[in-house]
């Protein structure tokens, strides 16, 4: 059946009624009467196939038709073969979604958009919870911009009947940018393990600076915040 549709596609030989064709081929193209083009494929044992009709004159080949049948399918199973199935991966919220939930949700949507996949976001109101659509609008909102990085919005959030959605596609690799809430996480990031750097870098000292005798601390090893709470107390 599908070599039957692919045939019809082709006007080969006698059915091509034109005055004159262009002959494509290994060695460049030449425009030249139908009539010596059908001459042309006899003497080579081979076809005349159209393969560009609307051209001006029509485009043609010399080869056998069985071959270049087989040739269309094998491109086109190739074709097939390379492109990427994007599938449509749903999140869904409530309107007031704790915030383990929600950064579980985010990791997951993160996820989905770095293998190339559609998200489709939406807030859930069940009976009364639609007073609370301005909610579920600021939290996805804040969704979207969480996965800046990776995700680029297609839909703004809008509300289909008790569903509010929120539509994001991936960005291209390479393209992605870093969204100024994720800037000021890795600083805060940054901060504290700086300070608790320093705050490591300082017990030694402290401790060095304790009395030797038998007392409390004699052979115990205590932090700097133990000890300064114990000099508060004093």
């Amino acid at each position: 059946m599908k070599n039957d549709k692919m045939k019809s596609q082709y006007r080969i030989n006698d059915q091509i009624r034109v005055r004159e064709v262009r002959i494509v081929g290994d060695n460049g193209s030449s425009v030249v009467p139908t009539r010596d083009a059908l001459n042309m494929a006899r003497e080579q044992g081979v076809d005349l196939v159209e393969i560009s009709p609307n051209a001006n004159p029509p485009v043609c080949r010399l080869i056998d038709y069985s071959k270049f049948l087989y040739q269309q399918k094998k491109r086109q199973k190739e074709m097939k073969a390379k492109q990427v199935k994007v599938e449509v991966k749903e999140i869904r919220f409530g309107p007031q979604t704790d915030e383990h939930d929600y950064q579980f949700k985010l990791k997951h949507a993160k996820e989905f958009l770095e293998e190339g996949n559609k998200v489709r976001a939406y807030v859930f109101f069940r009976g009364r919870s639609i007073l609370f659509k301005e909610q579920g609008e600021v939290l996805l909102l804040r969704f979207a911009n969480d996965l800046e990085e990776v995700g680029k919005v297609e839909s703004m959030p809008s509300l289909e009947g008790k569903k509010m959605f929120l539509y994001l596609a991936p960005k291209k690799a390479g393209a992605a940018k870093k969204s100024q809430q994720a800037r000021d996480r890795e600083a805060a990031e940054a901060e504290a393990k700086e300070a608790k750097k320093a705050q490591q870098e300082k017990a030694p000292e402290v401790e060095a600076e304790m009395p030797a005798n038998g007392g409390l601390f004699a052979n115990a090893k205590i932090s700097a915040d133990a000890l300064k709470k114990l000099t508060e107390e004093k």
